[in-house]
């Protein structure tokens, strides 16, 4: 028997789910970081305007429901968390 026919008679062998695999994690790959993105987006807290965590914090402090040392200890949390920085000014 020459090469072609052993080959002919075997099959491809365990070889040919390799490629499918690799399509399998690349779309699965992508459906997760998509539904990552989304959910993000979709359930993330507002960064700005009235219902953002620093204007809401702002206003807590304004209506005496926290005190100075929370209130500065709350906003250094959240400037970690959004990237605002102290010298921007607080709620």
């Amino acid at each position: 028997m020459d090469t072609f026919t052993t080959l002919a008679l075997d099959g491809p062998g365990p070889w040919i789910l390799f490629l499918p695999l690799i399509w399998a994690a690349v779309v699965v790959g992508v459906v997760t970081v998509l539904r990552r993105t989304v959910r993000r987006g979709r359930h993330g807290a507002p960064t700005y305007g009235e219902r953002s965590p620093i204007a809401v914090l702002g206003r807590r402090f304004a209506a005496g429901e926290i005190d100075e040392e929370e209130y500065w200890r709350r906003l250094s949390v959240l400037d970690e968390q959004f990237g605002r920085s102290l010298k921007e000014g607080a709620a």
